[in-house]
């Protein structure tokens, strides 16, 4: 019997150990059920391989069901080579990569490429954040906002005449991040508007109590020392005050309009979640310096494959057109 390859280090590895389809639903199927295939429907353990339909069939409901079935992969046509292949490259490209490069490399459409990438976002997303907090006694949290939007240089002239009359911060779109600096993990995600219920909310949804929370003199922030031991950096003075500064979480700003831009040049709104999604995933699993810290592509590859189960996202939803009515 011939020897299985190691598992890939690199993309260039990554390609040729995924190019047998046996190999793509082993690895997939021990990563989902890794204490033997259980059936979906009935949740039972019986089950038979089709071999030459790579499905299983279920001894006890009878129902045949794929490695794909509950996870962003679900009922897609695309090979499982193209999928694994495709989110390598987007956990471990630094600066992200468009659907027009990511339809050329694995040879589908460029209308393929962009669904593909965003339900690989879908994966990234972290839903453990609804149920943890970030911070805690003797820990500190930068808490900031950044606005996203087309820059006035590159606007027509009627547009950029309204826009110097409303503010800078007009028809942008306002962004929260929360950095948890001993964890080295950040939270971010579109918000509505910088008025204090908006941003003070957020800070009570993801911070715990009592933690050492530094923000800018935004006034939105004014009341957080009831229940945080919160402190300012004047920005209009200095941007560090000692260990008070938010240059953390304004790195994070950097890198996510850094891909914005120079990637995916024009993001709507409505999607614009996922791709924060996306950058938070790559800068939380970035590693550190030291040996021990170190996370390597296989370990980004890795945690984002245990993360596809149990999440869905079709073309409809993707698109806003779910519910509408066809004649």
């Amino acid at each position: 019997m011939e020897a299985k390859p190691e598992f890939p280090q690199s993309l260039q590895d990554a390609i040729r150990y995924f190019s047998d389809p046996d190999v793509c639903v082993e690895f997939l199927a021990s990563l989902r059920w890794p204490a033997g295939v259980q059936c979906p429907a009935c949740e039972q353990k019986r089950a038979t391989f089709l071999k030459t339909r790579r499905v299983w069939k279920c001894k006890e409901c009878g129902r045949q069901f794929s490695v794909k079935i509950g996870t962003i992969l679900e009922d897609s046509p695309i090979p499982l080579d193209k999928w694994l292949t495709g989110v390598w490259l987007v956990v471990n490209c630094k600066n992200g990569i468009s659907s027009y490069e990511l339809a050329k490399d694995l040879g589908v459409t460029q209308k393929s490429g962009w669904f593909m990438l965003h339900r690989i976002r879908e994966a990234l997303k972290n839903n453990s954040w609804d149920k943890t907090k970030l911070g805690g006694p003797d820990t500190i949290v930068e808490v900031d906002e950044t606005f996203v939007g087309g820059k006035k240089r590159n606007m027509h002239a009627d547009k950029k005449v309204r826009y110097e009359a409303k503010g800078g911060a007009h028809g942008k779109t306002v962004v929260m991040g929360i950095l948890d600096r001993e964890m080295r993990q950040v939270r971010a995600k579109v918000v509505p508007n910088v008025k204090r219920e908006t941003l003070q909310q957020e800070v009570l949804g993801n911070v715990k109590h009592g933690t050492k929370v530094f923000t800018d003199e935004h006034v939105g922030y004014d009341n957080l020392h009831s229940r945080y031991v919160h402190d300012v950096v004047a920005h209009a003075e200095r941007y560090v005050n000692g260990l008070v500064h938010t240059n953390g979480i304004e790195n994070f700003w950097s890198l996510l309009k850094r891909t914005l831009s120079g990637t995916y040049v024009a993001v709507e709104p409505f999607h614009l979640d996922r791709y924060i999604d996306e950058q938070a995933f790559r800068f939380n699993n970035r590693g550190g310096k030291k040996k021990a810290d170190r996370i390597t592509d296989a370990d980004r590859f890795m945690l984002a494959c245990s993360q596809i189960t149990g999440k869905r996202l079709t073309f409809a939803e993707l698109t806003g057109k779910v519910g509408e009515t066809r004649f």
